[in-house]
């Protein structure tokens, strides 16, 4: 890898064509494959932008899904190929693609003291040998692509037949990337789908080939390490390897946010790292065994990579991760959806983003999939819901239904978000005749939901100038919180060199270490989770709320013990924990006196 960092999936849209901008520059990067209407408009757009034949695979053809895929990711992957071969026949001259390549490097890459030493050769032959060596050295950035294992609605053909089981939505799109031309790896996030995780088996191309190379990698994301090491054993067995553990932030991150039960950051890292070698051996065995089992003779143990993200501000938080929990990599998200260069963010959001607070950017619970969400409260999406919810008419048309799963009124699934959900649980809502102030909360639980399938790719149609009449134009984003503390639009060289410590970008002094902001989100979610339960508190729900707060009691613990004197600000980081420690005492002081 020529980079220690990649950039992970932004929402839908924004980062839906991201590889086209950081590639042939050694930039891993990820893009979703969840919604394949996306996928087909740029594709569209990217073929006529490049003078590349466009042939529609429309909605009514056969298997159109996993084709629309496969045919955007063979684009894509044509592309940066001829971009990385256009590249390398460049010379080294200031303002060339090739010399940017080297330029973006971190100082402590080989490949940049090469090109540096290169620099300050005489022109001549020997100059023409280290180009040529250097040349041949670099290497494309990964053009990986995101499923979100759980989101696999059932399809039904027009008159209404069932198609089955391999045409639901996740799995459709694993058969889009694993029938595309990339040599790549399918990110798996938001839990384990043992049908989608099953469904790998039918592909030669996630198992080693001749040579012991696996063409398609799989990459788990994952909270902590009991569910990795659960979801990667149950892979192993198939003969399927996990590449890479994506470990992210339970809260600090951008789009869904998953809690752990208390799990911060540090000790789930310490995890990993202190039983690396264990998983591995574990893993390696039961892989080796499988594949045999298959006739896949000569099988030989992968490595295996883990990453993280979620939250990552600095260069010296980057850099303490990557030496103290020896990660291979580090993730940098929200920060680049200030790099117009490298996502998709409309000038009207963009300018917003770089205005905005930090009580602008907020947990809701404003996905259909019910699961929290990181929301920004100066969207356009936002907006439209409160404009609606004010004329009456709350939720949204559901054209794109990737998010119906709702049967609670309906045979056939519909979403939260939508206007037809929304109508009918208010009705029930207004049935109930409660009070005042009961009513007005559950209507807000209601009504707070927004249309992720429209919202998310708005921004990129936007972008581009290729909205369609009538088409709905409000865009949702999904920041992490640590997009507060960056207050304008950015350069690639800038953001990277930011990432590198070359320079600094942060101009807000009051921002907190992110293990730090991790925890002040926990504390906040459980003292949220408390006040939602205090007039309804069961006993279960009192242990569960209880082994909550022990868990982040037991990461302060570990926080105190690992800043020590050789953190910068070591003493005033203590003072934080000692702070939030006390918060969380006094709501276990005021937990145990709730009547059950």
């Amino acid at each position: 890898m020529s980079h220690t960092f990649h950039i992970p999936v932004l929402g839908l849209g924004f980062s839906i064509d991201t590889p086209l901008k950081v590639a042939r520059y050694g930039i891993s990067s990820v893009m979703s494959i969840v919604d394949d209407e996306l996928v087909e408009r740029m594709r569209e757009f990217h073929s006529k932008e490049n003078d590349k034949p466009f042939t529609p695979i429309k909605k009514t053809e056969a298997d159109h899904r996993a084709r629309r895929i496969t045919a955007y990711l063979n684009l894509v992957n044509d592309l940066v190929n001829e971009q990385f071969t256009a590249l390398k026949k460049q010379n080294f001259v200031p303002d060339s693609d090739l010399s940017r390549y080297f330029q973006l490097l971190p100082d402590t890459s080989p490949l940049k003291q090469g090109y540096d030493l290169m620099l300050e050769y005489p022109e001549g032959p020997q100059k023409q040998m280290f180009q040529l060596v250097l040349r041949n050295s670099i290497t494309k950035g990964s053009i990986d692509v995101n499923i979100m294992a759980k989101v696999d609605k059932m399809n039904f053909a027009a008159d209404g037949t069932y198609l089955g089981a391999e045409n639901t939505d996740a799995l459709a799109a694993l058969r889009g990337f694993a029938e595309s031309d990339l040599h790549s790896a399918v990110i798996l996030s938001a839990g384990m789908n043992p049908k989608l995780y099953s469904y790998l088996e039918n592909f030669a191309t996630f198992y080693p080939n001749q040579n012991g190379e696996i063409t398609k990698r799989v990459i788990l994301k994952v909270s902590d390490f009991r569910s990795a090491f659960i979801q990667a054993k149950f892979l192993a067995k198939k003969g399927i390897w996990v590449s890479e553990f994506r470990v992210e932030s339970g809260l600090n991150c951008g789009g869904h946010a998953f809690a752990t039960e208390g799990y911060l950051l540090g000790p789930i890292l310490q995890e990993f790292k202190d039983r690396r070698v264990e998983m591995h051996a574990e893993l390696s065995n039961l892989y080796i065994n499988a594949l045999l089992q298959k006739g896949l003779l000569g099988a030989k143990p992968q490595s295996l990579r883990i990453t993280v993200q979620g939250g990552i501000g600095t260069a010296e938080e980057n850099n303490f991760l990557r030496q103290y929990y020896h990660v291979d990599a580090t993730g940098w998200g929200s920060p680049f959806l200030l790099v117009p260069e490298a996502t998709n963010v409309d000038d009207d959001t963009l300018a917003k983003l770089t205005s905005a607070a930090q009580e602008d950017y907020y947990l809701s619970d404003s996905s259909p999939l019910g699961i929290l969400f990181s929301n920004f409260k100066q969207s356009t999406v936002e907006q439209q819901r409160l404009q609606r919810i004010a004329l009456n008419r709350p939720g949204s048309p559901c054209t794109k239904k990737f998010l119906c799963s709702n049967t609670e009124f309906t045979e056939e699934a519909i979403c939260t978000a939508s206007r037809e959900y929304q109508s009918l649980k208010i009705k029930q809502l207004n049935n109930l005749h409660l009070a005042d102030t009961e009513h007005q909360a559950a209507l807000n639980e209601i009504t707070e939901k927004i249309c992720l399938c429209e919202g998310l790719c708005a921004s990129a149609y936007l972008k581009y100038n290729i909205t369609k009449p009538k088409e709905n134009t409000a865009v949702a984003i999904c920041p992490g919180p640590n997009l507060a503390y960056f207050h304008k639009t950015f350069s690639m060289e800038e953001m990277i060199g930011h990432i590198y410590g070359k320079i600094n970008l942060l101009t807000d002094n009051k921002r907190p270490h992110f293990f730090i902001k991790e925890l002040e989100l926990y504390v906040n979610y459980l003292q949220k989770d408390i006040q939602k339960h205090i007039n309804k508190l069961t006993q279960k729900k009192a242990n569960q709320l209880q082994a909550f707060k022990e868990q982040l009691l037991s990461g302060i613990n570990y926080y105190k013990n690992l800043f020590t004197d050789n953190f910068i600000s070591a003493a005033e980081l203590k003072d934080q924990l000692n702070f939030l420690e006390s918060v969380l005492l006094n709501n276990l002081t005021h937990l145990s006196s709730i009547k059950l």
